[in-house]
């Protein structure tokens, strides 16, 4: 029986201030990298905050092949005042 290829379940998570910040990086990411997926967008409330005004947002990207590359990544997620999660 032939071997399945190894898949990976790379992810990186850009961590960004607001939604608008979230929404516009999401759009852009899509033109500067060609992704295969688009961008998970997820709201992470701080704890114990109940207000909308203080949760950061997260955008996650799928990289099976691993084509991203993480200081491309750090350099465009900064131009929103965010910044990339390390695994």
């Amino acid at each position: 029986m032939p071997e399945n290829g190894r898949v990976s379940d790379v992810r990186h998570v850009l961590v960004l201030p607001d939604r608008d910040a979230a929404q516009e990086a999401a759009e852009a990411l899509g033109e500067q990298f060609a992704l295969d997926e688009e961008p998970q967008l997820v709201r992470d409330a701080l704890a114990g905050e109940d207000d909308a005004e203080d949760a950061q947002w997260l955008l996650v990207l799928r990289d099976e092949n691993g084509r991203l590359d993480a200081r491309e990544l750090d350099e465009f997620v900064r131009e929103w005042d965010g910044w990339r999660e390390e695994p």
